[in-house]
């Protein structure tokens, strides 16, 4: 797995962040959606603290930014860098504008890669958002968090901060490029510190522990429906193809 070596700050230059949230974006935002918030006092002034938020939307990712009183950063697989031509210029000033930072998912060490960046991000003192899940929720419902947000936690030594996005969802689900007009918020709760586990990063239950409180919190907060099973299992199911009246019928199905 291969990380560009500079540092964040020198990836996420701040005028590209404050153009894209005060003049180029943000304010339209706030007119169309009205977006509110929560509890974001929770949030602190100065110092690291890891945003774990509900996967809802593709516009999470706009709108969490945009009403953090301080710039986010978020981990995003390469490509959406390395693009070529105008639309690729386009698409590495935009997600680096909203601060992202490219981690090269090629290689099977991609989520220690992963780890490594989002524990550096936090050292340096910044907000990392992550989202547990792993990938969007394909129904609404809150599935089972992948432990990654809880060796961050661990090997930093950073609080997490649970962050529910609210309607998110209905404005534009997986699938619909164009969004629907409708008021959007998050919720942001009270932040959770694990110092309790330290040195025990790798503890495999311990992770599983930290990651499971995480994702309770997110669930009062979000009021969803959880299900404990992975995000991406739960596509997985869904887009097998159904299996023939002829298959079910002879018990052929499978299984």
């Amino acid at each position: 797995m291969t990380m560009v070596p500079q540092s964040v700050p020198a990836r996420l230059p701040r005028v590209w962040y404050s153009f894209f949230k005060h003049v180029l974006i943000g304010p339209w935002l706030r007119v169309l959606f009205r977006p509110w918030t929560e509890g974001i006092d929770q949030l602190p002034e100065r110092g690291s603290a890891i945003l774990a938020s509900n996967h809802l939307s593709f516009s999470d990712s706009f709108f969490l930014p945009l009403m953090a009183p301080r710039q986010i950063t978020f981990l995003a697989k390469a490509e959406y860098f390395t693009g070529k031509g105008i639309k690729g210029v386009i698409s590495k000033a935009f997600f680096t504008g909203v601060g992202q930072v490219p981690i090269d998912r090629s290689s099977g060490r991609a989520s220690e890669a992963a780890i490594n960046t989002g524990v550096r991000v936090l050292r340096e003192g910044h907000l990392l958002g992550i989202y547990p899940e792993g990938t969007r929720t394909a129904d609404g419902r809150l599935y089972r968090g992948r432990v990654g947000v809880a060796r961050m936690a661990l090997e930093s030594g950073a609080e997490v901060i649970p962050v529910a996005m609210i309607a998110t969802y209905e404005t534009q689900p997986p699938g619909r490029i164009r969004p629907r007009l409708n008021r959007v918020g998050m919720r942001f709760g009270t932040p959770l510190d694990f110092s309790r586990y330290e040195g025990l990063d790798g503890d495999r239950f311990v992770l599983r522990s930290i990651t499971d409180e995480i994702m309770y919190s997110l669930m009062r907060l979000s009021r969803q429906e959880y299900v404990d099973m992975y995000a991406t299992r739960a596509k997985a199911i869904r887009d097998e193809p159904a299996p023939a009246a002829d298959d079910v019928a002879f018990g052929e199905t499978g299984s």
